[in-house]
């Protein structure tokens, strides 16, 4: 590519950033788009016209998009069928259940809502991701995000409140309920 080409292209890198900003979603999502773009149009740009250069680079912007997109699909599809394949939750017998701590209830009710309705969702009620998704309005991707950072946070306030019975499952557990 001829140093004018370059000059041609690097000039019109606002412009080319604003054209995927309004395609894709996020400003950092167009700049990363943008700097692979003209990575590739510096590697195979060897055989274009100076004066059809920036044409020919939306064409290679055009394509950077639509890549995107089917790469965020893929993504999307893959974390689905991820949900679909984890084992079914295996269930802990009376004994066992009526040993775990009975503070967890409590600290689950003071987590923020939608963690509290994941945990509740997903673990309380054995019902899968796709279950959470569709009663959120969320995708599956969000949906294993959110019960991670619900469990995450709980695990959180079952430490903060009950101190070294945590460190040890909560089995024959010695903490005060949380009022």
């Amino acid at each position: 590519m001829s140093p004018e080409a370059v000059a041609q292209l690097v000039s019109g890198h606002r412009e080319f950033l604003a054209f995927l900003e309004r395609r894709v979603e996020s400003r950092e999502a167009a700049e990363d788009i943008l700097q692979a773009a003209f990575v590739k149009g510096l590697e195979r740009g060897t055989d274009v016209d100076d004066e059809k250069v920036v044409a020919w680079f939306y064409r290679v912007l055009r394509n950077a998009v639509i890549d995107h997109y089917r790469a965020r699909s893929t993504s999307a599809k893959a974390a689905e069928q991820w949900a679909r394949e984890l084992p079914d939750h295996l269930e802990p017998g009376d004994p066992t259940r009526e040993e775990v701590c009975g503070c967890v209830s409590a600290l689950v009710d003071s987590l923020k809502p939608e963690y509290r309705d994941a945990l509740r969702i997903v673990d309380l009620d054995d019902a899968p991701l796709s279950h959470l998704a569709a009663q959120a309005g969320i995708t599956a991707e969000n949906a294993a995000v959110r019960i991670h950072r619900a469990r995450k946070a709980l695990r959180g306030r079952v430490e903060q409140a009950c101190g070294t019975c945590a460190t040890h499952g909560c089995f024959h557990c010695t903490c005060e309920p949380p009022k």
